[in-house]
């Protein structure tokens, strides 16, 4: 005869085996393991004292992360001015997601290393990286390839990287030797919804978490990867899941929210940074503007009333209302800082435009350290010409 206890045994195994075939149950129990961290409302209300105090933001650090997303905002208005003129190059508008790029990046200090994807211009030259080299970097010139502030100090920034996800590979490799090297410091990567679909990005972030490497990853989820709407490119009801995968501290994080941003990017970093491993933080946010200026039309994919439901929560507004209530922001600081970036980029343009155009032997130079015989007598041939 079972005993009462041997009964109860097998009643707990049966109740779990239950839970372990309870497929539905398991999609349920990621929505209730991902809750969305956030601490403004769309009208900038603070929706959590607790959370705000831990962030430890000072009024002196609100007016800096505000100041860096409206560099952010006004340098894609320029940006996409200058493409339209022909005078850029290949550009991905950033507008929407001032707050998942430069309030996370303000986290951050100059000994970190960044792993920016292709929209991620705006955190490289926030550490530094003068825009006239954004520029120059837009154009294809070799000169946009040197990560150097003004002064010809090195930018702890890795390239713009083109191919999708592959930024993650490369910053799980530094942040192992940051590890090594028991540096305070980390790796920290963007890519979007669409490079969490890349093999790439699950090598990063399974070897970052198997050495326990110093390392942050942001999953920018802006909605769609160019036309592919988010909901077509995975079935996982949240992109984070896939950092759980690995077996990492994943979160999800309004990306709209530039405070909820910095705390999350803050706690993440010192995480990482003290040698538990990596972190991977889903940011929700919005790409208001096409994918990128190379003729992308978002409204083939997009409504025009979904576009301006977002711009009513885009993270300018929410924290221009915060700042304004608290009183230490209005009109007139904006429009002054306004003027004040559009005359430095003013001034990088001419900079840019500037800098010698490079010749046919320029690129073929380029292209390798020790060139072969046959682009030796190719070089040969167009310096003869003088291209």
């Amino acid at each position: 005869m079972i005993s009462r206890k041997g009964l109860h045994a097998m009643a707990s195994i049966a109740d779990a085996n239950k839970k372990v075939l309870d497929f539905d149950g398991q999609l349920q129990a990621q929505d209730d393991f991902f809750p969305t961290l956030k601490l403004l409302d769309n009208d900038g209300k603070l929706l959590d004292k607790a959370a705000y105090k831990r962030s430890e933001l000072t009024d002196e650090d609100l007016v800096a992360i505000m100041k860096k997303m409206l560099f952010s905002r006004q340098l894609d208005i320029r940006s996409t001015k200058l493409a339209k003129q022909g005078r850029f190059g290949f550009f991905a508008p950033t507008a929407g997601q001032e707050a998942s790029q430069m309030a996370s990046a303000y986290a951050f200090g100059k000994e970190d290393w960044l792993f920016p994807g292709y929209r991620d211009i705006p955190e490289i030259v926030d550490k530094g990286w003068p825009v006239w080299k954004a520029i120059l970097w837009s154009r294809g010139h070799a000169k946009g390839n040197e990560f150097t502030t003004e002064d010809g100090e090195p930018v702890n920034s890795w390239m713009p990287q083109i191919i999708i996800g592959a930024q993650y590979v490369e910053a799980a490799g530094v942040a192992l030797g940051l590890k090594k090297r028991k540096q305070d410091a980390v790796a920290y990567a963007y890519t979007g919804d669409g490079g969490t679909s890349q093999g790439d990005f699950y090598e990063g972030v399974n070897f970052a978490s198997a050495y326990k490497a110093n390392a942050v990853f942001f999953v920018q989820n802006n909605g769609y990867a160019i036309s592919t709407p988010r909901a077509l490119q995975t079935a996982a009801p949240h992109l984070a899941a896939k950092g759980w995968g690995s077996g990492i501290p994943s979160l999800v994080v309004d990306g709209m929210d530039p405070l909820a941003m910095y705390l999350a990017a803050k706690e993440a970093r010192a995480w990482a940074a003290a040698g538990n491993g990596p972190v991977l933080i889903e940011t929700l946010t919005n790409r208001l503007e096409p994918h990128s200026t190379a003729g992308d039309d978002p409204l083939r994919y997009r409504t025009k009333e979904d576009i301006a439901e977002w711009w009513k929560k885009e993270p300018l507004i929410r924290m221009r209302k915060f700042m304004s209530e608290k009183g230490i922001w209005d009109d007139k600081k904006e429009d002054d800082y306004i003027a004040e970036v559009d005359s430095y980029i003013d001034d990088q343009i001419k900079i840019a435009d500037n800098i010698e155009k490079q010749k046919i032997s320029d690129f073929l130079k380029n292209t390798l350290e020790v060139p072969g015989q046959a682009m030796k007598e190719q070089i040969e041939h167009f310096e003869s010409e003088g291209k």
